[in-house]
């Protein structure tokens, strides 16, 4: 259930889900993360961070080898996510009478 926890603060998925592709500082974060805090994107690294997800790195903040393995395991989710997006999309257009 800690793992529930983490993830459902506010921020943390997406914050996982911006180092997908390789490491990013604060400000890179911070910028592609629009509405979070610069407080609250510091609590979530260091969450993250004493977790085991994420660690410190030359180029910012990166995915450790359970980052990654998380981010594999995420894929199937944004998957679904699109399909999802998708349907809603074509239930909301209109229908010809």
């Amino acid at each position: 259930m800690a793992a529930m926890d983490l993830f459902g603060r506010r921020w943390a998925l997406r914050i996982l889900w911006e180092l997908r592709a390789g490491p990013l500082g604060a400000r890179a974060l911070l910028a592609r993360c629009e509405g979070l805090s610069s407080s609250v994107l510091y609590q979530r690294l260091r969450e993250l961070t004493s977790s085991g997800i994420i660690a410190p790195s030359a180029d910012g903040y990166e995915l450790t080898r359970l980052g990654t393995a998380l981010r594999d395991a995420l894929r199937p989710l944004d998957a679904w996510a699109s399909t999802w997006a998708q349907e809603q999309e074509h239930d909301q257009e209109p229908t010809e009478t």
